[in-house]
């Protein structure tokens, strides 16, 4: 049972940290997903995708739709950024890299760009 997108409890994070309250983005719908990615694809060009395992699939998956095949920039992208530390994996220093996260809990790194970005710990 999906509880909705904001949650208060005592939760871990992906990032190992805890926290009182979580983004679960499993609530959000496929169109919800799907307008999501509209969103980012008008101020991104890329010619690629990878996601974050785990949260980012969906969301990966719906930006693949929006490839310009003429680009040779990566797209990586997840539901939620906590302290960047997956996206920076993913990234492994490759060049020709921009991020995208529908929701930020923390400061993003300069590469990603999050739609919703919500500075409270």
């Amino acid at each position: 049972m999906i509880e909705g997108l904001f949650q208060q409890g005592a939760f871990h994070l992906h990032s190992g940290e805890p926290s009182d309250w979580k983004i679960d983005c499993d609530a959000l719908t496929d169109n919800d997903i799907r307008t999501l990615a509209k969103l980012i694809h008008k101020s991104t060009i890329f010619g690629y995708v990878e996601w974050v395992s785990g949260g980012g699939e969906r969301l990966g998956k719906a930006m693949l739709k929006w490839r310009n095949v003429y680009s040779p920039t990566l797209l990586i992208v997840d539901d939620v950024l906590t302290t960047g530390e997956s996206m920076e994996k993913q990234r492994a220093s490759r060049k020709d890299t921009i991020g995208a996260v529908i929701f930020a809990r923390g400061v993003c790194p300069a590469w990603v760009k999050p739609l919703f970005s919500m500075e409270v710990g």
